[in-house]
């Protein structure tokens, strides 16, 4: 089982493309996005191909195989013309696995949850990738897919095997962590 997660598309159609490619060259069996799907908000620079509506249609011909939580920029307007539900501040995964860890889902820009040793934390918007074992608990973030910062390039996170990898969209490695 492959699970792609990726955060922050702020309605980047070029980089929803190359999203889509890498789900598929990767034969994930799950999407799983961490919020901010259409919007750029009004921090950020417009990006590449800024056309929310190829976005959500996009997103929408892969609605049976996404898993989302909301970011700071979804709203019930984006709702509107998504197909799978985006509203959700929280979501978690239990995969047997891993046992009785819990994978736990945020967009990031509200309070951590209350977690115990050996769970996992994925969530986005800081828009720079992570991967750590920090206090007991493990640390992922996919870092951004059309507005990367702190010098990084548009990344994404695979988990396959007990192991989340950060790639970029040229299948780079940039970090890995065993869980």
């Amino acid at each position: 089982m492959i699970y792609l997660f990726a955060s922050d598309i702020h309605g980047s159609a070029y980089y929803m493309h190359k999203l889509m490619e890498a789900y598929k060259r990767n034969r994930a069996s799950r999407l799983i996005l961490l919020g901010d799907l259409l919007y750029h908000g009004p921090r950020n620079d417009l990006p590449r191909e800024y056309n929310p509506k190829k976005t959500y249609a996009l997103l929408n011909s892969l609605k049976e195989s996404i898993i989302c939580v909301r970011g700071n920029c979804d709203t019930e307007v984006d709702q509107m013309v998504l197909d799978f539900p985006i509203l959700s501040d929280y979501s978690s995964l239990f995969l047997e696995e891993l046992g009785d860890k819990m994978i736990y889902l945020s967009h990031g820009h509200l309070k951590q949850p209350p977690l115990k040793k050996g769970d996992i934390l994925v969530s986005g918007h800081t828009h720079i990738p992570l991967a750590k074992e920090e206090d007991g608990l493990f640390l992922v973030n996919p870092g951004s897919v059309a507005i990367p910062k702190g010098g990084y390039p548009p990344t994404y996170s695979l988990y396959e095997d007990r192991t989340f990898s950060i790639l970029d969209f040229d299948d780079n490695m940039l970090m890995k962590l065993s869980v």
